[in-house]
């Protein structure tokens, strides 16, 4: 799912997510959820996916920056930059999140018989362990900032049979992360994923 884009490393001005001083916190955005069963290939996992929609806004100047600042802040610091992969997979060591930062796609997620799920720049999805995705079509400009709870490294499985009984493992052992990569210690995630 995470092919590094050489070259896109931008030298550019972070775009700051912290409300400018004095002025009040906005809210944190509720997400959308999505819940999926094991399918015998794909485990998925008992917490929800999360999908928040225009976390900031598209015209961002350097949004993927933007994210990767964002989600460093709340305790996710981003890994690559790059696409989502066209099969059906899944991490079995870590939660991921995935802030759109340009193009639109449409993804899959849950597996063969999940659900399938229109993104565009601003979006994020946080994924955790064990949830299949994949990339059913995206436009030229597709770009996507990976990230992940400290501490977690990502690993690749494509719901083989071989494979199965050591990620089941895996999955169960991935902790909790602190917080919401969006919202940080208050967000969904902490209620959602108890």
């Amino acid at each position: 799912m995470h092919r590094h884009v050489g070259g896109l490393l931008s030298t550019l001005a972070l775009v700051s997510a912290e409300p400018v001083s004095g002025a009040p916190s906005p809210a944190p955005p509720a997400p959308e959820t999505l819940r999926f069963t094991d399918d015998g290939r794909i485990p998925n996992s008992r917490f929800p996916v999360l999908i928040y929609r225009a976390v900031l806004p598209p015209e961002t100047e350097d949004l993927a920056g933007a994210f990767e600042t964002l989600f460093r802040r709340h305790g996710w610091p981003a890994q690559w930059r790059a696409g989502v992969y066209a099969i059906h997979h899944y991490h079995s060591t870590a939660h991921e999140t995935l802030g759109v930062a340009a193009g639109h796609a449409r993804l899959m997620l849950g597996g063969e018989h999940g659900q399938e799920v229109d993104v565009g720049p601003g979006d994020v999805v946080v994924l955790p362990a064990g949830t299949g995705h994949r990339r059913l079509r995206a436009d030229s400009e597709f770009l996507v900032v990976g990230a992940y709870p400290e501490g977690q490294q990502w690993d690749m499985m494509r719901g083989e049979p071989s494979e199965r009984p050591a990620a089941l493992e895996r999955i169960a052992a991935v902790p909790l992360p602190k917080g919401d990569p969006v919202s940080g210690a208050k967000g969904a995630l902490v209620t959602l994923w108890k």
